[in-house]
């Protein structure tokens, strides 16, 4: 792994704000413009305003969304509603949530990481990234010069060595707490003691660090220290570090949600149509009819629990077809214009398969508009059922797993996009960290 290194975070003043639960926010990208509006409403000191500061139509170059972020930043750190850690910290990250009808606690610290360019470190990427939200991140961070949201990286640890560390260290401690919007509990621990810094240090030692969520955040973070690098920036500039929150791949609160799709815009195709199409290359099953029957159908494709099966929704028939890859179907991937330029665990993902082979090479999509992505299996439900006929094509698909995402990363490949969804998100607003050099 990247050398870490303790931060002086930046973080509310409590006796200022009130409740930490009212100034945290989910990641910018999964903030809609409704649920914007719902943050600023709900406090004055709300870091939407830092992170997804709202647009104006009167936005020119000296007044814009990244102005004002700037400007209010400034100002609350003026004004003691934010203030900057007196020493350097480490800051362990819980977060409870239920899924499944279960309680799950992943466990995790927050640290400054190295940055390190793709295929020049231990540093590794697994999903595809758009350029538009990097030059929105990079125009943030540039005029801000502040880093506002944390990486998330996976790193591998299967004797909890270094969260054991940390377990000792906050022992007794009252933690900070937030509950979001969803009803997740955030917990966090500020750790100043050099001797368990310098120890967690040591136990990260030159394991390699996974991105999992972020990948948009990580490559601006690389953008930003080249662009300070152009001038003359000293070799100890915060530039060179990026706000992280490290958890270990074994963590038994680790949850790896699947991202499913709705297809709208496409060629409407019945049951039978779809079969036809898919061929020698899958073998297939009708599970039978309706929305509702998602649920049912998602129950078989998680006890198969391979990521061989896919199943389909054909609006025109109303109908859910469960198909399953074969060996005929393996070779078709495996061919020139398919995926053959990607390797075999590359080609054998889920997400792979219904993107390159079925949507792309058999249905004939490639230019297919982009799909609604939802999470829960009752969205896709929700979604097919309130506007029938809206999408033309639905599929359940299983997510990458922790194995697959490790596995990839090593061979320098990186997966579609919305291969994996991490639950919950990471929280912004519990620190920032500033980038402006002296």
């Amino acid at each position: 792994m990247p050398n870490i290194q303790p931060i002086n975070g930046i973080r509310y003043n409590l006796g200022q704000v009130g409740a930490l639960s009212d100034v945290i926010a989910p990641p910018y990208d999964v903030i809609s413009p409704e649920f914007q509006d719902e943050l600023y409403a709900k406090h004055p000191n709300n870091c939407v305003r830092l992170i997804l500061n709202k647009t104006n139509p009167t936005d020119d170059e000296q007044d814009n969304r990244y102005t004002r972020a700037r400007k209010t930043m400034k100002k609350w750190l003026d004004e003691g509603v934010l203030f900057t850690e007196a020493d350097p910290a480490i800051y362990v990250y819980y977060q409870v949530f239920e899924y499944a009808g279960q309680t799950y606690t992943r466990k995790g610290f927050m640290a400054g990481l190295e940055v390190q360019p793709f295929g020049q470190g231990c540093v590794f990427p697994h999903e595809q990234t758009h350029a538009a939200a990097k030059a929105d991140r990079l125009m943030l961070t540039t005029v801000t010069k502040a880093q506002l949201s944390q990486i998330f990286g996976l790193y591998p640890d299967p004797e909890t060595e270094v969260l054991g560390v940390l377990e000792k260290a906050i022992e007794g401690k009252t933690p900070l707490e937030a509950v979001d919007h969803l009803g997740v509990i955030h917990r966090m621990w500020v750790v100043t003691d050099p001797a368990v810094i310098a120890a967690v240090q040591d136990k990260i030692g030159k394991k390699p660090l996974f991105i999992a969520d972020g990948h948009h955040r990580y490559e601006t973070s690389c953008n930003y220290l080249a662009q300070m690098k152009q001038q003359g920036i000293s070799k100890d500039h915060p530039a060179h570090y990026v706000l992280t929150m490290f958890v270990a791949m074994e963590d038994e609160g680790l949850a790896v949600l699947p991202t499913h799709r709705l297809f709208s815009g496409v060629e409407a195709l019945d049951s039978d149509q779809l079969i036809a199409k898919l061929g020698e290359c899958f073998t297939c099953k009708k599970a039978g009819n309706g929305p509702d029957l998602a649920e049912t159908v998602w129950e078989d494709i998680e006890t198969l629990d391979s990521q061989d099966n896919i199943a389909l929704y054909t609006a025109k028939d109303d109908t859910w077809t469960i198909a399953t890859i074969t060996d005929a179907g393996r070779a078709k991937m495996a061919e020139a214009g398919v995926a053959a330029d990607h390797s075999e665990d590359w080609r054998d993902l889920g997400v792979s398969i219904l993107h390159k082979l079925v949507m792309d090479t058999l249905l004939e999509m490639p230019n297919a508009p982009k799909p609604t992505y939802v999470h829960l299996v009752s969205e896709v439900v929700e979604d097919l059922k309130a506007e029938p006929g809206k999408y033309q094509l639905a599929a359940l698909v299983m997510p990458a797993t922790v194995e697959n995402i490790k596995t990839l990363c090593l061979e320098g490949e990186r997966m579609p996009q919305k291969s994996t969804y991490f639950y919950p998100k990471l929280l912004s607003g519990l620190v920032f960290r500033s980038v402006e050099g002296n």
